[in-house]
């Protein structure tokens, strides 16, 4: 795939399918989010993979979020929640692993950084004919979460991209008036 063909057209597939990512198909993945703007290679990236069992691991940990947040939450609630990571074959959470206190490079840097590798991750499953979606929503941001998947304080869940086989159709890319976008200073 031509590259301004990839730019120009990648979308998130909301509908994923099995099989999940290939060995060769994630090291191409991740080859791409290493790729990502890094002053003075900090490296603020941590990737976790989930797959079979591993899915329903973080399902679990989103229940328990639910619940913590609401411990009258209802059994179709914790459910719903146990059943979210279930949309994909996999999932790979994109975390911003932070640096606090590097000269230069303040915490929200490091997590755009992060926020850049995930996107390599979009661009590099859509330029290998796989589907995508970035998702985050309350349980990037919540504290059980983010304790189950080991984060220290300055760090951040940037994305949880979930990945597969296209189980739908591409919705059409929306055709953006630029100028909107776009302000200059001649």
């Amino acid at each position: 795939m031509d590259a301004m063909t990839l730019l120009h057209e990648r979308s998130s597939m909301g509908k994923l399918t099995g099989p999940a990512p290939t060995p060769e198909q994630l090291d191409a993945i991740y080859r791409a989010a290493l790729r990502a703007p890094d002053h003075k290679e900090l490296r603020p990236w941590r990737f976790v993979e989930f797959s079979g069992e591993g899915l329903s691991r973080l399902g679990e940990l989103f229940a328990e979020a639910e619940y913590r947040e609401d411990p009258h939450a209802g059994d179709a609630a914790l459910d719903a929640a146990r059943k979210k990571p279930l949309r994909a074959p996999m999932i790979i959470a994109v975390i911003a692993k932070v640096t606090p206190d590097v000269v230069d490079v303040p915490k929200i840097e490091q997590v755009i950084s992060a926020g850049c590798a995930a996107h390599g991750v979009l661009l590099a499953a859509h330029a290998q004919g796989l589907g995508a979606m970035w998702r985050s929503g309350k349980y990037a941001f919540d504290t059980t979460v983010r304790k189950g998947l080991g984060l220290d304080d300055d760090d951040e869940v940037v994305a949880f991209v979930y990945l597969g086989q296209l189980a739908g159709r591409h919705k059409p890319v929306a055709d953006h008036d630029i100028s909107a976008f776009v302000e200059r200073w001649n």
